[in-house]
């Protein structure tokens, strides 16, 4: 009795596991399913806003132009994820599944680069320093410098590592837990979040001290200033970077300790790196408020 009650037990708790795992998936299929629909409406009506406009070609503009760019190819690998996390297999090659989980990453790295470079262009701004491209060529300069910066970063280093360390199913994705426990990737991982974590807060800091600033300045009717109105602005921009990025990252901690636990470990990361897609509707959010 006493065996048969305990491999009760056991059944138990794995169709509960496997329950569980369901329901995350679900959610896996329903964030990246938005994130898909909202990417790709955004990058389709900011292509046409930006080819019907006449703006000048500034640092902010360059960047939404590349972040136009980058979702897009994003995107393409969408399609690959929600497929995986409906079927709960990999019905592809394992050398496109690693591309496809370097995509996402590359995707969260390249857009927070260009938040930076717009959220840093509007604080010189507002301290009476305006920073343009004076040629298109400064521009493509520029946006090349980015890219060729985070494929170098991101895309030797992971490819070479992913699939290094363990043994892995080829029915199986998005699976690369054990890759963390080499001492190298961990510190790697520790580097990263460290750095964005701390370019986080110092942005806030920064938009924190200007609206100090301004609300020392017009002590009456805030919302009335262009001024003022300019900086809450900054404040979308930087939601989109607390709401999309910071969950990732600071989930990252107790992942590299925990990433062997269970299979909810890697699901949770899997979730909290999903919602980083979501940063996908910033070019909707850019064109509701005029940007």
């Amino acid at each position: 009795m006493y065996i048969n009650n305990g491999t009760n037990d056991t059944v138990e708790d794995m169709i509960q596991m496997n329950s569980s795992i369901t329901q995350l998936n679900y959610a896996l299929v329903a964030i990246y399913s938005v994130a898909l629909i909202g990417g790709a409406a955004g990058v389709i009506f900011m292509t046409v806003f930006l080819l019907n406009s006449s703006t000048k070609l500034s640092v902010t503009t360059t960047a939404i132009i590349n972040l136009v760019l980058v979702h897009s190819v994003f995107l393409i690998s969408v399609p690959f994820r929600i497929e995986y996390f409906v079927t709960n297999e990999w019905k592809h090659s394992f050398p496109l599944c690693k591309w496809v989980s370097l995509f996402i990453h590359f995707h969260l790295y390249i857009s927070f680069i260009f938040y930076i470079a717009i959220l840093v262009v509007r604080f010189l701004l507002f301290f009476g320093k305006n920073l343009n491209f004076y040629r298109p060529l400064h521009a493509l300069f520029a946006s090349c410098l980015v890219w060729v910066f985070v494929s170098v970063s991101i895309f030797p280093p992971l490819f070479i590592q992913y699939g290094k360390h363990g043994n892995y199913s080829t029915n199986k994705c998005f699976e690369f837990g054990k890759e963390i426990q080499n001492p190298f990737v961990a510190l790697l991982n520790y580097v990263i979040i460290t750095s964005v974590l701390f370019t986080v807060f110092a942005l806030l800091a920064c938009q924190l001290v200007i609206l100090v600033k301004v609300a020392m300045k017009n002590k009456t009717d805030l919302l009335s200033r262009q001024e003022f109105r300019a900086q809450l602005k900054n404040l979308s921009f930087l939601m989109v970077i607390v709401i999309c990025f910071l969950p990732y990252h600071i989930f990252r901690f107790y992942y590299i300790q925990h990433s062997q636990d269970n299979d909810h470990t890697n699901h949770y990361n899997e979730i909290c790196l999903a919602i980083s897609s979501l940063c996908c509707f910033d070019l909707l959010t850019f064109i509701a408020q005029g940007s």
